[in-house]
C-alpha cells in the first residue's frame, strides 16, 4: 500500500494552504541540463546543472522542453509517480511526453507531508490528498511564469498569451516557443505567490487516463530498485535473528562460516548475527553454517492459541471506552432480542514483492542511503542516532519501492537500523547492502497484530436495532512509537478502533471499547490498518442482524445511511451496477451462488463492494464477480483508481483466503509462499469498479478497496450455505462446519 503506508499521524486538515506564499511552491525553471535526464526511481540524479540552482522544488523546466516533477512521495506501485505529475501538467498545460520524474531528497522543511506536519513520507493514503492543491500551483506558478516571459519577449499583455500542450502561443501575432526556449528569461522572474488555479471544466489531464509514467522502466529493465544498486567494493550482508522474538544472542562461532569463499566477515548486532560477503549467495551461504547459542530468558514462547486465549478472556470484561453514545448496556438489558457474534483475526505479514533491503555508505562526510523509502523524517533521524550523526547528515537517495503495503514505513526503521549498525561494526570500511530473503521478512519481520471481536446487538420488537455494543481485543501498533502522544487519546490506539468508533449507522444506542494487552510480538500498521478487521466484523455483524429482521441487507444498510450521503451513495452504486434486485443467476448441478454486500470508510475514501461466489458440492468456492464502487473526491487519475482498486481487492481476498502469520511455542511457523500463501492468478474474480463522480477534494485508493472485500464475500457465502465465517481466514471446513 499500496499502499497501504496505513496510518494517519494526524486528522487530515484541509486548511494546509492557508500559508500562501510560504507553500513549498519552490518552482525551478532551468537554462541549462546537466547530462541526461534521471529515470523514475533513480533519486538523486541532477537534471539541471548544479551552477543554474539547487534542486529544491516540485518543477524543474530544462531547455531541452523538459519537465522534470520532483515527487515527495515513494513510488511502490500505487502511482504517485503517476498522479502526482498529472496534477502539475494539468496547470502548467505542459505535454504529457514532456513529463519526467524524480523521487524527492529526504528533507522535511520542502518535502514534508502536509498532513502531517513537519515530518516526510508516504502513508494513510496522503499522497494525492495532501498534494493536490500543493502541486496544482506549483504547475500554475510555472505556467505564470512562461507567460510573462513570453508576453515580455513579444511585447504583449500577458493576457493575450495562452499555453497548450508545452507550446506558448500569442494568437494574434501567431507567434509561439516552447517551455525549454522560455525557461532561462523566466527564470529570472520572480515566482507569483497566488498563481490563478484552473476550474474543474477547464481539465485536461485531471480525471482523465494517462500513461503511466513508470511502465516503461518497470518493464525494460530500467528502473531502479534497492537490490539494483552496485557501489565499489560494497558487500552484501544478511542476518541471522533469533527464531524467539525477544530471544538475543549468549554466543557464536563463526568459523564455518568465514571458510565459505567470498565471506569477508561476521560481526555481531542487537538484532542478530550479520555475514558480510562480496555477493547475496556466499553470504547466505555463510548464514546457514553459522553456530549461534541464543538466550531465551526474555523470549517470548506462547502460541497463537494461546494469545486468543486470552484475549477471550479480556472480551469478558469492559474494555477501554472508544465511543460511547447513549446507554448500550441498558438498552440491550430491555431490548426484545439480542444477537452476539465473536470474530477473530491472525497475525498477518505484509509479503512485498521486494522484500526489505538497504544500501548504506558511511565516510567522513556523512551516511548515504538507497532504499525504497517510505518514511524519510523517522528514517533519517533515527539512522542517524545509530552512527552518532546529524539528521542532516544521513542523505537517502529515494529509489522505486516493490510494494510496501505498510512494512517499509516501520516506526522504528528496523532494517535500516539494521543496516547502519553493520556499517558502524565494520567501521564504514565499505558500502552494505543489507538484503532480506523472504524467510526472514515472513519469520522476523512486522505484523498486521491478532485480534478478537465481541459484538452484541439489541432488537425491538419490531426489529429496528436499538444497541449496538464491540468490545475489541489487540495490541496497539502505537504504543512506544515517536506517535504515540498524537494518535493514542486515553488509552486508546485510534488504529485498533478506527472503522468501529467511527461506525456510520443509525444506531442511538452505541459502544466501542478497546482492551490493549501487551505481547512482545512485533507489529505495525498492515494495508487499511484498522479497517482490516473492523470492517469485516461490523459488515458481517449487521448482515446477520438483517437476515435475523427478515430485512433484506442492502437495504437496511440503506436505511441507516441517511446521514452518512457518501457510505449511501457508494452502496447504491455498487447495488445498482450489481444488480442486486434482480435474482443471481443459478449454477451448475449441485452448486450453490450467493450475492454479498459490504460498505466502509477509510482514509476519507468510501467504498462498496458486491461480491458474487459459487459453492459446490464439497464446500469449496470460488469468488466469480466482485463489483467496487468508490468515491474518493476528484478522480485524478480514474485509471491508477481502477487498478488500486482492483489490487487492494486482490490484496484483501489474499488475507480472507490465505493469510495467517501463526506462532507455535513463539516461534512462527510460515517462512514463505508455500506456507503463507497469496492469491493466485486463477482465484483473482472479474472485478468492476465504478467511480462515483465527486467535487470534493481527492482522498486515498491505495488502502481502501481492501477491507471491504473479505464481507462482502463472506455475506455472499453465507448467502449461498446459511453458515456465518468468524475467523479469518475461511476455507472450506468452516463451511461445512460452521
Amino acid at each position: 500500500m499500496t499502499a497501504i503506508f496505513n496510518m494517519r499521524f494526524v486528522q487530515p486538515r484541509r486548511d494546509f494552504l492557508k500559508a500562501g506564499a510560504a507553500l513549498t511552491l519552490g518552482v525551478i525553471l532551468a537554462p541549462k541540463v546537466f547530462a541526461q535526464a534521471a529515470g523514475p526511481g533513480r533519486a538523486g540524479g541532477e537534471v539541471v546543472a548544479k551552477a543554474a540552482l539547487e534542486p529544491n522544488a516540485f518543477v524543474r523546466i530544462g531547455a531541452d522542453n523538459t519537465v522534470t516533477v520532483v515527487a515527495k512521495h515513494i513510488e511502490m506501485g500505487q502511482g504517485t509517480y503517476t498522479g502526482l505529475p498529472t496534477l502539475v501538467a494539468e496547470e502548467l498545460d505542459a505535454d504529457w511526453s514532456q513529463i519526467r520524474v524524480e523521487g524527492a531528497p529526504a528533507d522535511a522543511n520542502r518535502y514534508n507531508n502536509l498532513f502531517w506536519g513537519p515530518a516526510q513520507g508516504t502513508g494513510g493514503s496522503t499522497a494525492i490528498a495532501n498534494s493536490y492543491e500543493q502541486l496544482r500551483k506549483a504547475g500554475a506558478a510555472a505556467r505564470a511564469m512562461l507567460v510573462s516571459a513570453a508576453a515580455q519577449r513579444w511585447s504583449v499583455p500577458p493576457e493575450s498569451v495562452s499555453v497548450s500542450k508545452g507550446v506558448v502561443l500569442h494568437k494574434a501575432s501567431g507567434r509561439k516557443a516552447t517551455f525549454g526556449e522560455l525557461a532561462e528569461s523566466a527564470s529570472k522572474l520572480p515566482v507569483p505567490e497566488d498563481a490563478k488555479l484552473k476550474d474543474a471544466k477547464d481539465f485536461v489531464y485531471i480525471g482523465k487516463r494517462v500513461p503511466r509514467t513508470d511502465s516503461r522502466a518497470k518493464t525494460n529493465g530500467t528502473a531502479q530498485y534497492t537490490q539494483d544498486v552496485k557501489l565499489p567494493g560494497m558487500l552484501t550482508a544478511v542476518v541471522l535473528h533469533a527464531p524467539r522474538f525477544g530471544a538475543k544472542v549468549k554466543s557464536f562461532d563463526a568459523a564455518k562460516a568465514k571458510a565459505i569463499p567470498r565471506v569477508v566477515d561476521v560481526v555481531q548486532i542487537p538484532a542478530g548475527v550479520a555475514v558480510l560477503a562480496q555477493d547475496f549467495w556466499s553470504a547466505k551461504q555463510g548464514r546457514d553454517v553459522l553456530a549461534v547459542e541464543w538466550d531465551e530468558t526474555d523470549a517470548f514462547k506462547l502460541s497463537s492459541a494461546d494469545i486468543l486465549a486470552e484475549y477471550r478472556k479480556l472480551a469478558e470484561k469492559p474494555g477501554l471506552s472508544a465511543r460511547k453514545d447513549g446507554d448500550a448496556d441498558k438498552a440491550l438489558a430491555a431490548a426484545a432480542k439480542t444477537i452476539q457474534a465473536e470474530f477473530e483475526f491472525p497475525y498477518l505479514a505484509h509479503a512485498t514483492m521486494e522484500p526489505m533491503n538497504c544500501v548504506m555508505r558511511l565516510d567522513a562526510g556523512g551516511c548515504e542511503v538507497w532504499n525504497g523509502e517510505q518514511f524519510q523524517t523517522v528514517d533519517q533521524m533515527t539512522v542517524a542516532g545509530v552512527l552518532g550523526l546529524k539528521p542532516e547528515q544521513v542523505k537517502i537517495n529515494m529509489l522505486y519501492a516493490g510494494g510496501s503495503f505498510g512494512r517499509r514505513a516501520n516506526p522504528q526503521s528496523d532494517y535500516l537500523v539494521e543496516t547502519a549498525t553493520i556499517v558502524k561494526a565494520i567501521n564504514g570500511r565499505a558500502p552494505v547492502k543489507l538484503v532480506w530473503t523472504r524467510e526472514d521478512d515472513t519469520r522476523a519481520g512486522f505484523y498486521r497484530p491478532l485480534y478478537y471481536h465481541a459484538l452484541k446487538a439489541g432488537l425491538d420488537a419490531q426489529g429496528n436495532i436499538v444497541a449496538w455494543h464491540h468490545r475489541i481485543v489487540g495490541q496497539s501498533i502505537l504504543t512506544g512509537t515517536a506517535f504515540e502522544s498524537m494518535m493514542v487519546k486515553e488509552g486508546v490506539d485510534g488504529t485498533s478502533v478506527e472503522g468501529a468508533a467511527t461506525l456510520p449507522y443509525a444506531i442511538a444506542n452505541l459502544a466501542v471499547e478497546l482492551h490493549t494487552p501487551k505481547v512482545p510480538v512485533p507489529v505495525q500498521w498492515w494495508r487499511s490498518v484498522g479497517s482490516t478487521h473492523t470492517a469485516y466484523s461490523t459488515e458481517v455483524f449487521v448482515d446477520e442482524v438483517a437476515v435475523a429482521t427478515g430485512k433484506d441487507p442492502y437495504a437496511l444498510r440503506r436505511s441507516l445511511l441517511d446521514k452518512h450521503p457518501r457510505h449511501k451513495g457508494v452502496l447504491e452504486l455498487a447495488a445498482q451496477k450489481a444488480g442486486w434486485s434482480k435474482p443471481l443467476a443459478k449454477g451448475s448441478a449441485g452448486e450453490r451462488r450467493g450475492r454479498g454486500i459490504a460498505v466502509h470508510e477509510s482514509f476519507n475514501t468510501f467504498v462498496a463492494q458486491v461480491a458474487e461466489v459459487t459453492v459446490k458440492r464439497d464446500g469449496s468456492f470460488r469468488v466469480d464477480r466482485i463489483v467496487c464502487a468508490v468515491d474518493c473526491g476528484v478522480a485524478v487519475n480514474p485509471d491508477v483508481i481502477r487498478a488500486q482498486m482492483e489490487g487492494g481487492i486482490g490484496y484483501g481476498l489474499s488475507a480472507a483466503l490465505h493469510g495467517a502469520i501463526t506462532l507455535k511455542d513463539g516461534v512462527v511457523e510460515q517462512s514463505n509462499f508455500h506456507d503463507y500463501v497469496p492469491l493466485r492468478i486463477n482465484e483473482m474474480p472479474v472485478i468492476e469498479v465504478h467511480i462515483a463522480p465527486s467535487a470534493e477534494k481527492p482522498s486515498g485508493v491505495g488502502e481502501p478497496g481492501t477491507p471491504v472485500v473479505a464481507p462482502a464475500v463472506a455475506n455472499a457465502l453465507f448467502a449461498a450455505t446459511g453458515k456465518r465465517l468468524r475467523k479469518l481466514p475461511f476455507d472450506t471446513a468452516q463451511l461445512t462446519q460452521a
